[in-house]
This record gives structure tokens, C-alpha cells and sequence, in this order.
């Protein structure tokens, strides 16, 4: 029943990296494909907030916080979205998520950044 599954976050200082890996194995190939997908933070005590995204295309966006620091990347074959993190904040802090950019799937678990400073 799982339709998203996200992996990677852990304990890190400031100035270092993590790579968040979200697989989405109930989704076909051929709906993957072509569907935006997105990495959302949620900070401790706030909503969760859209951080980057990527089209089929691979076309990607990010919000001006992570820029220069974040790459999102996605491997269609293994149904799977990246999100490089680097040069982590103390803000960074917090679980991040995957969806398609339309949140139309069921949230995942999430997994835990946290960024000591």
C-alpha cells in the first residue's frame, strides 16, 4: 500500500551533505515518466512547504532558500527522485517529503534532516 518511500536523512553539521533518495514503486513506468515530481520541507512546528521539483523533462525548480545548494535529479527507470543536499543549514532542519508536484499521492513517512549547528 506504500506509494512512497523515502530514504537518506540523518544527523549532519553544519556545511555538510545528505542525498534523499524517494522511490515510488506503485506508480507505472509510464505515469513516473512524464509527472512532476517535488521535495517538500516541514520544519518542526510549520507547514510543509514545496523545496524543489522536477518535470519529466527534467526541468527543475527550487525555492530561492536552497539554490546553488540543492540538486534534485530523478532516475525514471528505477522510479526514483534525489534530492542532493549541500553545504546543510541549521534551517534545512526538519523531514522532508516527496509527491508529485500535485500532492496527489499519498505522503510517505518522510525522513528526518537534522542539521546541528
Amino acid at each position: 500500500q506504500v506509494h512512497l518511500v523515502e530514504s537518506g536523512g540523518g544527523l549532519v553539521q553544519a556545511g555538510e551533505s545528505l542525498r534523499l533518495s524517494c522511490k515510488a514503486p506503485r506508480m507505472i513506468t509510464s505515469t513516473f515518466n512524464p509527472t512532476t515530481m517535488a521535495w517538500y520541507h516541514q520544519a518542526p512546528g510549520k507547514q510543509r512547504e514545496l523545496v524543489a521539483s522536477i518535470t519529466g523533462s527534467r526541468t527543475t525548480n527550487y525555492v530561492d532558500s536552497v539554490k546553488g545548494r540543492f540538486t534534485i535529479s530523478r532516475d525514471n527507470a528505477r522510479k526514483t527522485v534525489y534530492l542532493q543536499m549541500n553545504n546543510l543549514q541549521f534551517d534545512d532542519t526538519g523531514v522532508y517529503y516527496c509527491n508529485t508536484i500535485a500532492q496527489n499521492l499519498p505522503w510517505g513517512q518522510g525522513t528526518q534532516v537534522t542539521v546541528s549547528s
